[in-house]
């Protein structure tokens, strides 16, 4: 049976799912996330903390089917294309598509447009067949203003460290529940989000605010991130973060996307 610190290293080399398997292997209770990342801005845990309490599972309503509002600018809808997007580079996207139905690809692809304060619905579904588990199973995400990711992943019975969960302001803030549907089911993410603020000469005044909503129960309520996403790390505010694309990102899962669409909000007196 290896040491401790030996599944440590393992975990290092492997990285979370395969991490996972290997405890398994030899016979030990596996570790979710990480012990050596730095804490939270609060201090209560640490980024991908590996002790941190799983949300309780909730299960869902119904799926209920919705047309986009008359003012919403639809990304993604029957009869669509690519038109809208582009890969990171601003290449056109290479993202296979069929009746409306988009399946990640090599690379993120991001709206052509940029955003600041949005009401956005993206419906998903991660693969019906499950391989992997953790952090490689079903795993992509959604990313506001380019920078702040809502986690895209298969979190029925599947667990992850628990700021990397379907629904979590990734490696920031686990989602109140657990409302993920089965394997290869859709589901949606309702998000209101509130870009954040800059000062003139670019000082950092407000964060980034999101409400999100997993399958019609709410999981962030009016929460603010800490900062731009990253692994294992959370990055800085600066001032090219107050606006940007929609990003959907590719880890190397065929998750598919499809009713994406959004609405720019604006108070009653702007253009």
């Amino acid at each position: 049976m290896l040491p401790s610190r030996s599944l440590r290293q393992l975990a290092v080399v492997l990285g979370c799912s395969a991490f996972v398997t290997a405890a398994l292997a030899f016979g030990q209770t596996p570790r979710l996330g990480y012990d050596d990342t730095p804490l939270q801005p609060d201090g209560k845990w640490r980024i991908h903390d590996s002790r941190r309490p799983l949300p309780r599972v909730v299960t869902p309503g119904p799926v209920v089917a919705a047309a986009p509002p008359g003012d919403a600018l639809v990304l993604l809808g029957p009869g669509s294309d690519l038109s809208q997007w582009q890969a990171g580079n601003g290449a056109t996207p290479t993202w296979p598509m069929s009746e409306g139905v988009l399946q990640t690809g090599k690379g993120a692809i991001q709206t052509k447009a940029v955003f600041t304060d949005i009401q956005l619905h993206v419906e998903f579904a991660t693969p019906a067949k499950v391989e992997g588990e953790g952090q490689g199973r079903g795993n992509s995400g959604v990313f506001l203003a380019g920078v702040f990711e809502v986690q895209v992943l298969d979190s029925f019975q599947n667990p992850t460290y628990a700021d990397g969960q379907a629904a979590a302001m990734y490696g920031q803030h686990p989602p109140l529940v657990n409302a993920s549907r089965g394997p290869g089911e859709w589901q949606s993410y309702d998000i209101v989000f509130t870009a954040p603020r800059f000062s003139p000469l670019g000082q950092h005044v407000s964060p980034a605010v999101a409400t999100v909503f997993h399958n019609g129960v709410l999981v962030h309520n009016a929460r603010a991130f800490w900062g731009p996403t990253a692994h294992r790390r959370i990055d800085p505010y600066v001032a090219s973060t107050a606006r940007g694309p929609i990003r959907l990102q590719d880890h190397q899962n065929p998750v598919r996307y499809r009713n994406v669409w959004v609405r720019e909000l604006r108070e009653p007196d702007e253009p």
